[in-house]
């Protein structure tokens, strides 16, 4: 779609919640295919690749997340047409399933997808998405604050956390993206598609835009603390953070909960979604993790001092859970806290 032909019509939903940044970053990374490579390297341009544009409930001004003012294009009322709908990142709370808010976006989005259109959703856009009931028995991802939600509120969607892309229909007629910075690989991935792999690459390099080929494993929190009504789980949770190292850390958590050990660790399970053994195994590497990011111990002392005698058994377990060994972990993170530190201390120098 190089030369010559027609623009891609691609609409971008704007609501109270969306996130500004993957709102308006979208519309320039889309906007700016077939015509600022070219400007950049005194090439002729091409002409417009893809036509951005926003849609929101109406096309009355309002303000998106933190604030950020927003004139849509167009309304949902319009029931405009698109080669494909965006649905980008949002501001909600992980127990947030947007149940019946903007029924009317969800049938336009439906009428959509029936008429032929493309639907991309970023982050927490999946879970608008899965309120449409489109996902209902498909694969999708989203940001992995949200995998619990789509557990509990949306079990009829098979959440994969993994790859950062997930095709949930064969033909690729339905797109959804992972953490909050995917919509640069969604970005990727719909220029690729819609105007040709080539711009795609040249756009990634404008923009500096990563492909994030090692997914959300290495960025997940394995440990977060889910809303539940179980008292005894909450202690436990909460024992087992400060005695994870301790060998013996699940026999000894059931000896401190005071009931027997199958029915601890019944209600652990469903209050949390995962085993004693895993939330104990979970803390473990979180805590290797924070080793890694902020010393350069060796892995076979941090497994030792974690409660692991076998640091090659540690070393599987937590490639299994990040996606990633151990010093490949310390080389992508180590240079963000030492960033972080160096800032800390040009900051302290300047001070009078």
């Amino acid at each position: 779609m190089e030369k010559g032909g027609k623009a891609v019509d691609a609409l971008i939903v704007a609501l109270p919640e969306t996130a500004g940044s993957a709102l308006y970053g979208m519309v320039d990374v889309l906007a700016a295919a077939g015509r600022l490579w070219q400007d950049l390297v005194g090439e002729a341009p091409l002409h417009p690749l893809i036509r951005p544009r926003i849609v929101g409930l109406s096309r009355d001004a309002f303000r998106c997340g933190n604030g950020i003012p927003v004139t849509p294009d167009l309304s949902v009322a319009d029931d405009p047409a698109a080669d494909l709908v965006i649905l980008p990142e949002m501001w909600l709370a992980t127990d947030d399933d947007m149940h019946d808010r903007y029924e009317d976006l969800c049938a336009w989005v439906r009428r959509r997808y029936r008429a032929g259109s493309t639907i991309y959703s970023a982050c927490s856009g999946t879970v608008l998405l899965a309120a449409t009931g489109l996902l209902a028995g498909r694969e999708a991802t989203s940001h992995w604050g949200y995998q619990d939600l789509f557990r509990t509120r949306f079990p009829d969607v098979n959440f994969r956390p993994e790859p950062n892309l997930v095709f949930a229909d064969p033909g690729g007629r339905i797109v959804t993206a992972g953490g909050t910075t995917s919509w640069h690989d969604l970005a990727i991935h719909i220029i690729s598609r819609h105007c040709s792999p080539g711009e795609a690459l040249r756009i990634a390099k404008v923009y500096l835009l990563k492909w994030h080929g090692e997914g959300q494993l290495p960025y997940a929190s394995l440990v977060r603390r889910l809303p539940h009504a179980d008292s005894a789980v909450r202690a436990a949770e909460d024992w087992l953070r400060k005695h994870f190292r301790d060998d013996d850390a699940v026999a000894s958590v059931v000896s401190a909960a005071g009931i027997p050990e199958r029915s601890l660790k019944r209600r652990f399970k469903a209050a949390t979604g995962t085993t004693l053994i895993g939330y104990v195994q979970n803390l473990r590497v979180e805590e290797a993790k924070r080793l890694l990011e902020s010393g350069g111990r060796s892995f076979e002392d941090i497994a030792y001092e974690i409660g692991y005698e076998n640091p090659a058994f540690f070393r599987r377990l937590f490639k299994r859970a990040t996606g990633l060994t151990p010093a490949a972990y310390r080389r992508m993170f180590q240079p963000i806290t030492r960033a972080a530190e160096a800032a800390q201390e040009a900051g302290a120098a300047a001070e009078p």
